[in-house]
């Protein structure tokens, strides 16, 4: 029915992986990003600058936004080592793009290692950022008094056991395992990995430049920056809100 969903979006991506066993020293932390954005200004603003963005550099918009990809750079990104005058007018477009998109974020990092070391059978990390994603989402759609109707959660497919899992942890924090402790209006929709949907791509160039920035706040990022400006507060405070670090150092 044409009143059932609200008038926002969320579409979500990550950084890292989740396992617990294995963890790269060299990124020893797992992203959940969630993108909001308002429906009016996806349709009118965000669908129109990103694929004039990608019919300037390809010609087409057919070619999906990838931060792997990119920071290689390899496939429909192998041009960012012909010229360096070519890397900056991309890199310099792309950042002026996300700045000027309208949308916000909501974000948890979990720190792998500090994870096991303070808790002995510690909780799945996809599932503790999951939880947290969901709950400071609820509280934004609060504020905008957008709590009664149905907002779709956008996430890309993993595998079927991995979707499974997902499913059931996305069912039980909405139905009552959330600090609000009531049901949450939020609906998890799966997207095949090759959908060119622009609000994944978006939430895909998010995830990682807030991992890298938690990783070593002390490195300069004109990425996260821009990000940082996104990102939600309360009482001009974003940490602990729309940025969760989680544990957090002592």
């Amino acid at each position: 029915m044409l009143n059932d969903f609200g008038d926002y979006i969320i579409y979500v991506d990550e950084s890292g992986d989740h396992s617990l066993t294995s963890i790269d020293e060299q990124h020893p932390v797992f992203v959940l990003a969630f993108c909001i954005f308002r429906k009016s200004d996806y349709t009118k603003i965000v669908l129109p600058q990103l694929n004039q963005f990608k019919f300037d550099f390809w010609g087409h918009d057919l070619t999906i936004l990838h931060n792997r990809e990119i920071r290689k750079p390899e496939k429909d990104f192998s041009f960012l080592r012909i010229s360096e005058e070519g890397r900056e007018r991309f890199f310099l477009r792309l950042n002026q793009l996300i700045e000027e998109l309208p949308f916000s974020i909501i974000a948890t990092v979990i720190d792998k290692r500090r994870l096991k070391e303070k808790y002995s059978q510690p909780h799945n990390p996809y599932e503790t950022a999951l939880k947290f994603c969901l709950e400071r989402a609820y509280s934004f759609l609060n504020d905008q008094g957008a709590t009664e109707q149905m907002t779709n959660v956008i996430v890309e497919q993993r595998g079927v056991n991995e979707d499974k899992d997902l499913e059931s942890a996305f069912r039980r924090i909405v139905d009552n395992g959330n600090w609000h402790s009531k049901r949450l209006p939020f609906k998890i929709i799966f997207a095949n990995k090759k959908t060119n949907s622009c609000g994944l791509q978006i939430a895909d160039l998010v995830a990682h430049p807030i991992g890298r920035h938690v990783i070593n706040s002390k490195q300069e990022s004109r990425s996260f920056t821009i990000l940082m400006k996104k990102i939600l507060g309360r009482n001009g405070k974003s940490d602990g809100y729309g940025l969760k670090i989680f544990p957090r150092l002592q």
